[in-house]
């Protein structure tokens, strides 16, 4: 079922950064970010988003990039209705409406 938002998948910018989900028209993206973007905090037990994750974030909304982030933790072992609210919210972010084609492929994300 589509959410009304046309991207491109795994887009490349000029800088060589790859993005998920991208409309380089509008500079607006998604990244899936999966158990590798996050390190255990030590002294909480508590998962954070690493350094590398953290700087490319940094440096697209330095180009002018908004990037909306979807954590596996929010998007592992949940329903369909709840990954398509997801999605429409992280839209929202970006200043998408639902209705601007997103297809998830067979409900999953693809993980790096």
């Amino acid at each position: 079922e589509r959410l009304g938002w046309s991207h491109a998948f795994e887009y490349k910018t000029a800088d060589g950064f790859s993005l998920d989900l991208a409309t380089p028209e509008s500079k607006r993206a998604i990244e899936v970010d999966g158990p590798s973007h996050y390190l255990r905090e030590p002294s909480t037990g508590d998962s954070v988003v690493n350094g590398p994750t953290r700087f490319k974030s940094r440096l697209l909304r330095a180009q002018g990039w908004r990037v909306a982030h979807v954590s596996h933790f929010e998007w592992d072992d949940k329903p369909e209705s709840e990954r398509r609210q997801l999605l429409v919210a992280k839209l929202a972010e970006l200043g998408v409406g639902a209705n601007d084609a997103l297809e998830p492929e067979q409900g999953q994300p693809p993980y790096k």
